[in-house]
């Protein structure tokens, strides 16, 4: 296979979009509304299941465009556009004409600002818990620089997960991911648990860039000794020829194994698929760490 060729998948990835009257319908109006989600940026494979089916969604705010440029990303890299402070009345908005159950709310990397986005992150989580108060909110920022000031500003919004992704083991992080460290997110993650240990913690890890098991287990390991209490495992599909290519695909019993292990290592909830994605079945999770009490690891 010629480099930047991308690999064939196996027959497990392949699914057919179903895209119904409501699907269509729900995509048109987040273009009326000048919204964006990280289903459609992110070319997720399970938004017509999470969007029609489940009545669950990934908005993506602070704009289109990201500060950074992660190598396994398809957002835009570049110069952000001015913040929109309407925008977290525009979610609410379409939380409510949506229906959701469950809303994950997510941005583009914002170094550029002081606050690196926390402010309108907070306030998006207060619109939409003001509008929509059956709905649970799940939150997935940035790293945020390792700012913990910004970190306590969502936090004290209130949010029902607080899920920062690890994306990748130790080894490759440094080649997968644009400015974020491995331990910077680990610490992230344990602060967050520190400022408010009744909101569940989440990551998410992609498999197929290289890694080993071992070092698999490691992070999971890493995880846990941070307290973080959710975990997704996902195959990483490369997005274009210009991003990391795909070292392998993981079988389906692979993915079971793999959650066996982290049920094992005293996660509350494991989701692992070859299409999970780390707001798949975002809505059972919460409730799910809700019910479970968690016990530090020494």
């Amino acid at each position: 296979m010629a480099r930047g060729e991308l690999k064939r998948k196996p027959e497990w990835l392949k699914i057919k979009l179903n895209t119904n009257d409501t699907y269509t319908g729900l995509k048109k109006m987040m273009r009326e509304k000048n919204l964006h989600t990280v289903c459609e940026e992110a070319k997720c494979p399970n938004i017509h299941e999470c969007w029609a089916v489940r009545r669950t969604a990934t908005f993506m705010i602070l704009g289109s465009i990201c500060t950074r440029a992660c190598r396994f990303c398809a957002v835009t890299t570049g110069k952000p556009n001015e913040l929109d402070w309407e925008e977290p009345k525009r979610v609410a908005e379409s939380v409510r004409l949506m229906n959701l159950k469950h809303v994950v709310i997510t941005a583009v990397a914002r170094d550029d600002l002081n606050d690196y986005g926390a402010t309108v992150f907070a306030e998006t989580v207060r619109a939409v818990r003001a509008m929509n108060p059956e709905t649970s909110i799940e939150v997935l920022p940035s790293d945020m620089m390792g700012d913990f000031s910004a970190l306590q500003t969502l936090i004290d919004a209130g949010p029902d997960i607080m899920n920062h992704n690890l994306e990748t083991v130790r080894r490759l992080t440094p080649r997968v991911r644009a400015k974020a460290t491995y331990d910077r997110t680990l610490e992230f993650l344990k602060r967050s648990k520190e400022l408010n240990p009744d909101i569940p913690t989440k990551s998410s890890i992609m498999v197929g860039l290289g890694e080993t098991k071992e070092e698999l287990i490691e992070a999971m390991d890493d995880l846990r000794a941070h307290n973080v209490d959710i975990l997704t495992l996902g195959q990483y599909l490369q997005p274009t020829k210009k991003h990391l290519e795909v070292e392998r695909y993981y079988h389906p019993d692979e993915f079971a194994e793999l959650k066996e292990i982290a049920l094992s290592k005293g996660f509350s909830h494991c989701e692992a698929g070859p299409l999970v994605r780390s707001s798949y079945h975002a809505d059972e999770q919460v409730h799910k760490a809700r019910r479970h009490t968690m016990l530090p690891i020494d």
